[in-house]
């Protein structure tokens, strides 16, 4: 279900902990060049111009991403493309961009070619598309929500105005913030260093290890999509040993009472997926650090057979009712322990089973 908000539609956009680890940040302007005016209270047009979006054709998905610090030679491209699987690729512009005091991952985009790669409700969005083109961005829910940058609001993001015309969830990880490549110039975004790849028909890890020998040092292969453990019916899961388990439950307590803070991971503020990478860390255990890509950190088990230790998910996101939106780590005796929203601290509260998206079992992996 996609709502319509007075400006716009709300749609979200998804990658990978590597990827976030490996984006350039946009530094910040000094303070001088930030001052305020009365002009700077207006959400100014990308440009005298709209850009037309063209409609949407074909939809695609988005496999495995491609990213550099710099440009991507055109030689590496046209090898991409060539590979072995490969049926699409469109090439982006991505950071971390500065934004009301934090680094958002951001991507710039062309609007009538990006829209395929996106969930069908936000690609047939003209009207979404046209406001990214008309020089807004496109936040995810949990920014625009818990992170504080509601849709219509005039923010800064690398000492210039930038408006929040959209709250969209388009379905690729860690990216939370999309605007169009014209855009993403003005903001000091580097030109076209990523690659969003589309393999329907390939086996993704091994296309990303086919990738990942082709491109020149410090450029990432990562795979976008987790791939899910399933188990069979009646299948015995083992959990974590008993010591790993405990150290997870201790670090996790220890943090009773500490604030809600969107995109923290600790030690002293967490979000939901921040305190379960944080907790999982002081066991020895790394895990990834959005929803969706915990929600593939092992297999999932039925929820009565929950064990202490187990990640519990739900989906949330009224923007995209598929997308892992939450999770929390089971703490026994039907009770949870996790950070919830904006506004609310670390606590232990009963399970609750509403808009569920299973129970998952870490396997020790670090």
């Amino acid at each position: 279900m996609i709502f319509l908000l007075s400006t716009a539609i709300v749609t979200v956009l998804a990658t990978s902990v590597v990827v976030l680890a490996g984006m350039e940040e946009v530094p910040e302007p000094a303070k001088r060049i930030a001052r305020s005016s009365p002009t700077d209270r207006r959400a100014p047009s990308a440009a005298p111009v709209p850009q037309v979006v063209a409609p949407l054709k074909r939809q695609r998905e988005a496999h495995l991403l491609v990213l550099g610090a710099g440009t991507l030679p055109s030689q590496l491209v046209t090898t991409i493309r060539r590979q072995a699987g490969v049926a699409a690729i469109e090439q982006v512009d991505a950071a971390r961009l500065p934004i009301s005091g934090r680094y958002v991952s951001t991507m710039g985009v062309d609007p009538s070619s990006f829209r395929s790669y996106t969930p069908d409700p936000t690609a047939r969005s003209d009207a979404l598309w046209q406001a990214i083109a008309a020089g807004d961005a496109a936040v995810s829910y949990g920014l625009g929500t818990d992170g504080g940058l509601p849709l219509g609001s005039s923010v800064s993001a690398a000492g210039q105005r930038l408006r929040i015309g959209a709250v969209a969830t388009m379905g690729l990880g860690v990216i939370d913030a999309v605007v169009s490549s014209r855009t993403a110039r003005r903001l000091g975004l580097p030109q076209r260093n990523a690659l969003l790849v589309s393999a329907p028909r390939a086996d993704s890890a091994r296309l990303k290890d086919a990738l990942s020998r082709r491109v020149p040092s410090g450029v990432q292969v990562v795979v976008l999509k987790p791939v899910f453990k399933q188990i069979k019916t009646r299948e015995a899961v083992a959990s974590l040993a008993d010591d790993r388990i405990r150290a997870v439950l201790t670090a996790a307590g220890s943090k009773l009472g500490a604030p809600y803070v969107w995109g923290a991971e600790g030690p002293d503020a967490f979000d939901c997926s921040g305190l379960i990478q944080w907790a999982f860390g002081r066991a020895g255990i790394r895990l990834p650090r959005v929803t969706h890509q915990q929600f593939a950190s092992g297999p999932q088990v039925p929820l009565e057979e929950m064990r202490p230790g187990d990640l519990i998910f739900w989906r949330l996101d009224p923007t995209n009712p598929g997308y892992i939106s939450h999770a929390a780590i089971y703490w026994g005796d039907g009770k949870m322990i996790q950070a919830p929203r904006t506004g609310d601290v670390v606590k232990i509260v009963p399970v609750h089973t509403k808009n569920l998206a299973g129970v998952v079992r870490v396997v020790a992996f670090s």
